[in-house]
């Protein structure tokens, strides 16, 4: 094998289709787009599913259950044989893993199936593992331990409030007094001023 030998594999390739150069070519005339209609048109093109109108067969179905689709998730998968490339005692964590090329995209989570046979000991950063896969990361005398998620969804309240710097201006603490009275000013209704009508 060499550069000029190289080839597109056959099929893979697929020669222009011209249109327009007169009515020997096969495709002169209308250019394969019939006579008249919408179809025939420049830009007239009929989305996937158009009925002209008509109810729709996507539509005309009925649709009964549950679809679970939508919250799905999605895990990468690993076999043991693809972590021999890792030297013994390396922490193979998911940068590791992505860097390696053996997990791409996204998911929610990384699995250890047990495909092949783990030759060292390693330490496995996962969320998931098969049964199998853990007999063969045991006996080779590796862990496992969970993946870190970086969750970064908001403090709770109680840290919120926690994190309160309760000082004023002048770095001084309020006292329970001034902050009882404060309290009691909010919480109090205004009085309405009375207007005297004069007749």
């Amino acid at each position: 094998m060499r550069l000029h030998n190289l080839r597109p594999r056959p099929g893979s390739r697929h020669r222009v289709k011209r249109l327009g150069c007169g009515e020997s070519s096969g495709h002169g005339k209308t250019s394969g787009k019939g006579h008249k209609g919408q179809k025939a048109r420049s830009g007239g093109s009929i989305r996937l599913g158009f009925e002209g109108g008509q109810m729709p067969l996507i539509r005309r179905l009925p649709k009964r259950g549950f679809n679970n689709a939508a919250f799905h998730k999605n895990y990468a998968i690993v076999n043991l044989a693809d972590l021999n490339e890792f030297k013994a005692g390396t922490v193979v964590s998911e940068q590791l893993l992505r860097e390696s090329k053996l997990v791409r995209g996204h998911f929610v989570g990384i699995k250890i199936l047990g495909g092949g046979e783990l030759k060292h000991g390693l330490t496995v950063e996962v969320d998931k593992v098969s049964a199998a896969a853990r007999e063969k990361i045991e006996k080779a005398g590796g862990t496992i331990t969970p993946r870190l998620r970086d969750d970064r969804r908001g403090q709770t309240e109680s840290a919120a409030v926690a994190d309160v710097d309760l000082t004023n201006e002048a770095g001084e603490k309020p006292s329970a007094s001034k902050a009882s009275k404060a309290k009691a000013a909010k919480s109090k209704p205004r009085a309405k001023k009375k207007t005297s009508r004069e007749s």
